[in-house]
């Protein structure tokens, strides 16, 4: 239902999701910060200027967009972003958090696969300004959020 994916995609998400990695500067087994049976978290690869290390939190189960997630993983979706939210607060110490969630082309859904961004925030960030850009990180640039993060999630 309400499906973009083309024919023989290939998932960047299902890639890192099963252990691989994508070709740099994109996600690695380095960028993933948490996982369970049902969900993967990962720090992004694209940052905001004034919100690095934002996480994105995706189902192991391959489901394009909201339209096609059902409740029994949606819930684990949440609870995970619910932790992540949790862990920036604790080791970014950030101000606030918030969270966005793109479907379809029109939606600015680019990869296809549901996928929960988890922002840290800050006073005054700036992260909906329409003149702010986002940029493509290196795979070093990411690693120590990442361990930060994975440190924070081993501990509990």
């Amino acid at each position: 239902m309400f499906t973009h994916e083309p024919a023989n995609y290939v998932c960047p998400f299902c890639t890192v999701i099963k252990g691989g990695a994508n070709p740099p500067p994109y996600t690695t087994q380095q960028d993933v910060i948490y996982r369970t049976p049902h969900v993967t978290a990962f720090i992004n690869v694209r940052w905001w200027q004034n919100n690095p290390g934002h996480v994105l939190v995706v189902p192991n189960q391959h489901i394009e967009n909201i339209y096609s997630l059902t409740p029994d993983i949606a819930v684990h979706v949440h609870e995970a972003a619910r932790q992540v939210a949790i862990a920036f607060k604790r080791v970014y110490n950030c101000d606030g958090v918030s969270t966005r969630q793109h479907n379809e082309p029109a939606g600015y859904q680019e990869v296809w696969h549901y996928h929960l961004h988890v922002f840290p925030r800050y006073e005054n960030d700036r992260l909906y300004d329409l003149n702010q850009s986002y940029r493509t990180t290196t795979p070093e640039e990411r690693l120590p959020y990442a361990e930060k993060l994975r440190a924070y999630f081993k501990a509990l």
